[in-house]
């Protein structure tokens, strides 16, 4: 008995001396240290971090301290030591946080959200006034950069200072440090190389001297290139990559500008892949569509939603059928009308393009041994496309298995949907490369010395548009890190409207984030959660039937698809606007400029001829036709004949 009671006294001594130390401790050093998030914006919820030190006792023992922050109780778990809060911050905040006796004063400036804006609206300015797309862009990063250094508390020069090795050390490096932009960067290099040595071999000649017989005028050269366009269908990059470099040749021997080459494998790109059923895009597509029902509670199918949706797309398949209207009439307007009449000259490329281009078209000559033949391009180039696929089929059906309940094409489409993007695209260029190296070695066209002087060639060849692409990729970090897409569609949404204009608010508002974002996936990514509840929402509570509220929900579908492909088309700092430039050997600036109007006029059409009046029950079988008329019209107006 006396032992148990000696032991007692030793533990109720043992506690009474750690708690006389933490109250010690509290007199002459702060129990608790206070830690907040690298960057805090304005009205968005942030962090407060909470630690304690390692001889309290709420480091010791798991106790939850009650904490008062400005007044506010609040009660939450501890982990090994530390608490995480939520906190929203205001403008200009002072944190008063107390925890037991003790009290802090934090004084927080976060970042007004407006100035998200700025950096990519910066970078767009400078591009497209001085046409040098490099600095714009380098420029956004560094503005970007500045603005949190500075609220982090820097002084205005040692602000700049930090973020200007920010630019290197935090965000170029963040960009590059992703699979997918690796990915992109290799596929890219490795389709360089890949033409760059059936160029040399003979084989791009030979598809030249083929192809001549079908392509043997302007209006010709264009309709070859739009119908390669849309047989690359299931992916953007490849389809970009591949066109523009195929057609090239043929659309310099017609004397078509780069310009209008880039515009046509832009804006067959994008569009196709994002309507077509068995695409690179579909996964993303239904996953974000199969939250939104989930969310709500629907008893939807996400590819059913999907499918119905298409009804809905007008800019997708206006801006494919818009191409051919133009080469139809033979009659370009704006700036690309400027670019064609110099090309008809003998001028395929701007004065500006001369020591500005995004792809170099210096050894491409033929060498001495090698003979023009198609075949030697067309197997590297058919290895890529069907590699490809049967890439996307392979990745596609280790995660998703064959379903006897579901039709083929169903099939297809979920398995694709969840394939491997960047696997497939990567083995299928190495396999393209493999084949146009095998072509030439073995017919003896070249030695091997000089074929793999020729691969490295074309990697270098890539080395410009890989600088715009990783500075594209850094501005978009900068714009993620400031919450841009969030003010953006924020402030749009904080307009009370009818559920009837939603849909046009949505095309909107995408294309905007989009545009400023240079992205359409990332602007679907944002979009898609918040705009597809909310439509819902807003339609059952101003008391429209479930019918109803599932045709307007159709129609947002498809706004937040069509918006976020328009605003790709229109920036200068998205990555497929980069790369059409890049394939086309096409100065970047001068693909904008040209192209802007183009988007703008289809954009305005199938927004105010096709998403306005579908959300008040016009049938798609009238709006299609009448969107087809309107721009065919306006080129036939406003159209001038460049033959």
């Amino acid at each position: 008995m006396v032992k148990k009671l000696l032991i007692l006294i030793l533990i109720l001594g043992a506690f009474s001396i750690s708690c006389f130390a933490v109250s010690s401790k509290s007199e002459n050093e702060s129990i608790f240290k206070i830690e907040f998030d690298d960057i805090i914006l304005s009205n968005i919820e942030s962090e407060i971090s909470i630690s304690f030190s390692s001889d309290s006792l709420f480091a010791k023992f798991i106790i939850s301290p009650n904490i008062i922050i400005n007044g506010e109780n609040f009660i939450p778990n501890i982990n090994k030591g530390k608490i995480t809060l939520p906190y929203t911050f205001k403008e200009n905040t002072e944190l008063n946080i107390k925890v037991l006796n003790e009290e802090q004063r934090v004084n927080i400036k976060p970042i007004p959200l407006w100035l998200s804006v700025l950096p990519p609206l910066f970078a767009i300015i400078i591009a497209l006034l001085f046409r040098e797309v490099f600095s714009a862009l380098f420029i956004g990063i560094l503005f970007g950069a500045s603005i949190i250094s500075w609220y982090q508390g820097n002084l205005l020069i040692i602000a700049v200072f930090k973020a200007l090795f920010a630019v290197i050390d935090t965000y170029l490096l963040q960009s590059l440090n992703h699979s997918g932009h690796l990915s992109i960067i290799v596929f890219s290099m490795l389709i360089g190389a890949m033409v760059n040595l059936i160029s040399r071999n003979g084989g791009m000649q030979g598809v030249v001297n083929y192809l001549s017989r079908f392509a043997d005028s302007p209006r010709s050269g264009q309709f070859i290139t739009w119908l390669l366009g849309i047989a690359i269908f299931f992916d953007d990059y490849a389809n970009t990559l591949v066109v523009g470099n195929t057609m090239r040749p043929i659309t310099d021997r017609l004397r078509i500008s780069r310009e209008k080459l880039s515009y046509i494998v832009d804006s067959t790109a994008a569009p196709i892949a994002a309507i077509a059923f068995v695409t690179t895009w579909i996964g993303a597509e239904l996953s974000y569509i199969q939250d939104g029902i989930s969310k709500l509670g629907l008893d939807e199918n996400a590819y059913q939603v999907f499918v119905n949706s298409l009804s809905y797309s007008f800019y997708p398949v206006s801006a494919l059928l818009f191409i051919v209207i133009l080469f139809w009439q033979k009659k370009d307007f704006g700036p690309m009308y400027k670019a064609e009449v110099r090309a008809r000259s003998g001028n395929v490329t701007s004065i500006s393009d001369k020591n500005a281009s995004t792809f170099n078209d210096h050894n491409l000559d033929i060498s001495k041994n090698a003979k023009p033949r198609a075949i030697n391009a067309i197997i590297p180039v058919l290895v890529v496309v069907f590699g490809t696929i049967a890439g996307l089929i392979y990745t596609g059906m280790a995660e998703k298995s064959w379903s006897n309940e579901l039709g083929f094409s169903k099939n297809l489409s979920m398995i694709i949907g969840v394939a491997d993007t960047y696997s497939a695209l990567l083995w299928s260029s190495i396999s393209g490369v493999a084949a146009a190296l095998f072509l030439t070695l073995s017919q003896r066209l070249m030695s091997l010395k000089a074929s793999i002087d020729s691969l490295t060639d074309g990697f270098k060849t890539m080395l410009p548009a890989i600088l715009i692409l990783s500075l594209a990729w850094s501005l978009a970090l900068v714009t993620e890190d400031l919450q841009t897409a969030t003010f953006i569609s924020e402030t749009l949404l904080s307009f009370k409207i009818s559920p009837y204009l939603i849909p046009a608010l949505t095309f909107a508002m995408a294309a905007v984030i989009s545009f400023s974002t240079g992205s359409s996936w990332g602007t679907m990514a944002i979009l898609y959660p918040l705009i597809l509840p909310a439509s819902w929402l807003i339609s059952m509570d101003y008391g429209l039937n479930y019918d109803t509220s599932m045709l307007l929900f159709h129609n947002v579908v498809s706004a937040v698809l069509a918006g976020s492909v328009m605003g790709d088309h229109c920036s200068p700092i998205s990555d497929t606007t980069i790369l059409s430039s890049l394939a086309s050997s096409c100065n970047h600036i001068d693909h904008v400029n040209t192209q802007l109007p183009y988007a703008v006029t289809v954009g305005s059409v199938s927004l105010f001829f096709g998403t306005l009046p579908a959300a008040y029950g016009v049938s798609s079988w009238i709006l299609f036709p009448a969107n087809l008329i309107i721009l065919y019209f306006i080129v036939k107006i406003f159209g001038k004949k460049t033959e």
